[in-house]
């Protein structure tokens, strides 16, 4: 079928609905709707779709439209419930269990006839972290089973006025629900009100006498000061005790004079670095650009001893003959600093005894490449995104030249741009089925670097690596398989991936062959740098990203700006793939 999708931006769940309904032989096109009622109205004129899927959050589509047309509104709530907000409710409540239900448009909000639903349950986690991976393997699922019963013609959606369907409202959910009392709540508390806002524009509070959004939170089980109180800093994240315990926040907005959130976010402790001293701070430990210097930074080794619970962004721990080296950095973007310190875990992980090393493995975002918040942030953009490259250049030559053992990209969720060629130079690259792949630069106007004219060609060709770099589309996990781009798919949940990946990576360890394959790979890394040297690679790709980093004409400044601040048209699909971004 003609399919549309109409999404207010190319989110995580439009790509992944874009990716697996072409998987099934649709013809899906994108209108994103951010320009309003008008452009959503010439994307149906032109595209004439045979059904419109709309994955929330979403605009209202035109009544004119829906009326004309079957539309199907994907909502993040079960069957019955209504209101703005459903995803902080179920959060905010403890749900262990919520829905995703696709009904019909119609004039009352949320109340038409339901196509499908399907049930998720609802982890811990951030509620972003939801929202990409137990929420969207439900609305995937809903999405196509919905699409499969409108194809077939004889499917009666059920209305909501059904005695089996009990309706409840829920108004919107206000941030100043979220606002944290850190003299009266108590550390679970904190943590669920930091989890439930992690996303836009996060949790206002106040630091050092100025107003921020705060972003992320994890338990800390040794720090304790008075309610409030920084106690420290660790990696960009900062520690601020709660009534009966200790918070990290890793990122933070700071609020406008105006009264509105900074464009961006950034790490946490970067941000306070430009506040200045509280009063009665002590004397604290040196600073630098990335900590304030009155807060000590406290570190933690990679390999954390049992029992312990706090924060880190980087881990190693070790199976047998299998190394993990796992991480985790807030919205899968990687600095500079995330770079070198992930660099630097990587050597210490080829020290280790082992035969198998994993990279990645934990739930949620692999990588999205350079930390475009931070670049924006920067007082020299062109010169921080030359840094950041070269950092992720380094990172990436490291593991294409590991030939010691095999090496294992573990990747648990989306990955995008050069965190997909991070994956790419490991051996063999496993993915969650539900993962979703954007293997280009596209979206920022560049050619990219991280020697990806070396690792995408090997793996999927020369033809389909420039089909794949030009369109700039996202691939499914099903489809990266299918072309080569993924060895093994990994059907479990996203609560079920790292114990999986462990299990899987022990078979490797223990495959009788495996001193062969160690014998094969350093034989064909010798036959490949005679033949062209990586040198060669990272030199090509870095003169033209240099070229755009330094023009101040080159459109990759206007395009990152715009995506680091969500304008519209952010993500969008490229006019190559017949795709209308209205």
């Amino acid at each position: 079928m003609d399919i549309l999708l109409v999404a207010s931006t190319f989110h995580s769940l439009s790509r992944r609905l874009y990716a697996e309904l072409s998987d099934q032989g649709h013809r899906v096109d994108v209108a994103l709707a951010a320009h309003g009622a008008d452009a959503v109205r010439a994307a149906v004129r032109e595209r004439r779709p045979e059904l419109i899927v709309a994955p929330m959050p979403a605009p209202a589509l035109p009544e004119d439209v829906w009326r004309e047309h079957t539309c199907l509104l994907v909502r993040p709530g079960p069957p019955g419930d209504r209101g703005p907000s459903p995803l902080d409710w179920a959060i905010d409540e403890g749900a262990s269990e919520w829905g995703v239900t696709v009904l019909q448009a119609e004039a009352a909000p949320d109340a038409g006839d339901i196509w499908a639903d399907a049930a998720f349950p609802v982890p811990q986690a951030a509620k972003s972290d939801v929202f990409r991976n137990e929420l969207s393997d439900a609305a995937a699922a809903a999405v196509l089973l919905a699409v499969r019963r409108f194809a077939e013609g004889s499917f009666k959606p059920r209305p909501q006025s059904d005695p089996g369907i009990r309706v409840v409202w829920r108004d919107s959910f206000r941030p100043e629900q979220r606002r944290i009392d850190w003299d009266n709540d108590d550390t679970r508390t904190v943590l669920r009100k930091l989890r439930g806002g992690d996303s836009q524009p996060g949790i206002l509070d106040e630091l050092c006498g100025r107003e921020v959004y705060l972003h992320g939170g994890h338990p800390e089980d040794r720090l304790r000061g008075e309610p409030g109180e920084l106690l420290a800093t660790r990696s960009g994240a900062l520690c601020r005790a709660t009534r009966d315990g200790a918070v990290w926040i890793p990122e933070l907005r700071p609020r406008r004079s105006s009264g509105d959130p900074a464009p961006f976010r950034r790490p946490a402790a970067s941000v306070l670095s430009g506040f200045p001293a509280p009063p009665d701070s002590g004397p604290g430990m040196p600073g630098s650009q990335d900590r304030p210097y009155w807060l000590p930074e406290i570190a933690v080794p990679l390999e954390l001893p049992p029992g312990r619970t706090t924060w880190a962004d980087i881990r190693y721990r070790q199976r047998g003959a299998v190394g993990f080296l796992s991480f985790s950095f807030p919205g899968g973007a990687m600095s500079t600093t995330h770079c070198r310190r992930l660099l630097a875990a990587y050597r210490y992980a080829l020290t280790r005894p082992t035969s198998v090393l994993v990279l990645g493995g934990a739930r949620d975002l692999f990588a999205n490449g350079s930390h475009l918040h931070v670049i924006e942030a920067s007082g020299d953009p062109a010169g921080e995104s030359w840094s950041n490259l070269l950092a992720m250049n380094d990172l990436v030559e490291a593991v294409l030249r590991t030939t010691d053992r095999v090496v294992v990209a573990a990747v648990g969720g989306n990955a995008a741009a050069g965190g997909v060629m991070l994956a790419l130079a490991a051996d063999e690259v496993w993915c969650r089925a539900g993962g979703v792949l954007d293997p280009h630069y596209g979206n920022l106007g560049v050619h990219g670097s991280e020697f990806w004219t070396y690792s995408l060609p090997r793996r999927v060709g020369a033809e389909t690596a420039e089909r794949l770099t030009s369109e700039a589309l996202p691939v499914s996990a099903a489809t990266a398989e299918r072309i080569g781009l993924v060895d093994r798919l990994v059907p479990v949940s996203p609560g079920e991936f790292t114990a999986e990946v462990e299990r899987l990576a022990a078979e490797v360890a223990a495959d009788p062959d495996l001193a062969r394959r160690i014998t094969a790979k350093t034989t064909a890394r010798h036959a490949d740098e005679l033949q062209r040297p990586l040198a060669e690679y990272r030199r090509t790709e870095l003169a033209r990203m240099r070229a755009a980093f330094f023009d101040p004409e080159a459109p990759y400044h206007a395009l990152r700006s715009a995506f680091v601040r969500g304008l519209p048209g952010e993500g969008a699909p490229s006019p190559a793939a017949a795709v209308v971004t209205a």
